[in-house]
């Protein structure tokens, strides 16, 4: 057991729209990642997605809807529900989601990344 300092982490990376996991527990990964500009619209089967914004403003599109997520406030998109995140301003955020969960759902391309790095 040991605990994690969240600036620590964000501070060993400056890459966008790469996760990096610093948890695990019940089959769930929480996971780091620093946001600029738009990611591909997608949407998750099976699994609901958990966004906490630690610094800055993120926007989550909806057909026909956005939600504006700022810091130390999260918003969970049920399963199924097509979105895309767009960060006008680099964001930070933590992940909860489950460990089977790849971060472009059902739209691979080339900001998919299914071999994520634990810090």
């Amino acid at each position: 057991m040991e605990k994690v300092n969240i600036e620590h982490k964000l501070s060993a990376f400056s890459d966008h729209w790469h996760p990096r996991i610093v948890g695990e527990l019940n089959g769930q990964h929480v996971k780091l990642v620093k946001l600029l500009g738009e990611f591909v619209w997608h949407k998750h089967d099976e699994e609901d997605e958990m966004f906490y914004v630690l610094k800055g403003t993120l926007s989550i599109e909806f057909r026909g809807k956005t939600v504006e997520i700022n810091e130390n406030e999260f918003l969970i998109v049920p399963k199924g529900i097509e979105h895309r995140p767009v960060a006008k301003e680099e964001v930070s955020i933590m992940l909860v989601e489950s460990c089977t969960t790849i971060n472009t759902g059902d739209n691979p391309g080339s900001l998919t990344k299914t071999h994520l790095e634990s810090i």
